[in-house]
């Protein structure tokens, strides 16, 4: 196991459980008591848990992703009004990565029957075009990570090294004037590697991620080309973007353009 995929797991369980001793999440991840208080120092130091005496204690409340079922429900009809201003953007062709999350699922939904070539890290997003004839699918495979069915980490990050697309298609966990977050660090490297990929960068974000920060900084604003939100922003968050001048689309309103 990768030391990335390592810790991770290691937080997971201990955000699971609240606390776990050293000895029992020694057997569970099958490695030395000394290699996991270096892991547990890690976090520690993130902020994340909290060491004690024999074990350790979760503190954070964003370290890890909810189940893709948990989130699917969150802020539905905003993301379906997403998926429906990305899709408009993409003519049958066309070559589109599609980052794993509920808002992305409901863009590959909408997807299924186009003729278009497609590149995802999601094996639930995979699925939908499986026995697509329209669809040329390219599954990147890793580490899954288990609540989400997501491909993370670095052997995920060397398969996207030869791949070139016209759009990456990609939610996030946060949006401030620092720029994106998301909640999981291997999450984030796998996401910065795709942008690498894309011609162009495309956020999807409803409006209860603007003005919220996350454990992991993804990149500046400056780093996207599109962000595409929904119509239910208020003041403040519509002040945010336009003092940073991102390129926004915002669905659900007749003209699209700089805040």
């Amino acid at each position: 196991m990768l030391v990335e995929e390592r810790r991770q797991r290691v937080l997971d369980l201990v955000s699971e459980r609240g606390f776990v001793a050293l000895n029992d999440l020694a057997q569970t991840v099958e490695v030395s008591e000394s290699t996991l208080r270096r892991d547990l120092d890690y976090w520690h130091k993130q902020g994340m848990l909290r060491r004690t005496h024999g074990g350790a204690m979760f503190v954070g409340d964003v370290a890890t992703l909810p189940a893709l079922e948990e989130r699917s429900a969150s802020q539905l009809e905003e993301k379906k009004l997403l998926a429906h201003a990305a899709v408009s953007r993409i003519q049958d062709g066309d070559t589109i990565l599609l980052d794993g999350g509920t808002t992305t699922l409901e863009v590959a939904r909408l997807l299924v029957g186009r003729s278009l070539q497609i590149v995802t890290n999601s094996l639930p997003i995979a699925s939908l075009f499986a026995a697509s004839r329209e669809i040329d699918l390219v599954i990147l495979g890793g580490y899954v990570y288990p609540k989400t069915g997501v491909a993370l980490g670095p052997l995920t990050v060397r398969m996207m090294e030869d791949i070139h697309v016209q759009q990456l298609l990609m939610s996030v966990g946060g949006i401030t004037g620092k720029g994106l977050f998301n909640s999981n660090l291997l999450l984030v490297e796998t996401e910065r590697q795709m942008m690498r990929c894309a011609d162009e960068v495309v956020v999807l974000a409803d409006h209860t991620k603007i003005g919220r920060q996350a454990l992991a900084h993804l990149c500046n604003l400056t780093d996207i080309d599109t962000l595409i939100v929904d119509n239910q922003l208020d003041a403040a968050q519509r002040e945010l973007l336009r003092q940073n001048d991102v390129r926004l689309m915002v669905a659900g309103e007749a003209e699209n353009n700089h805040l």
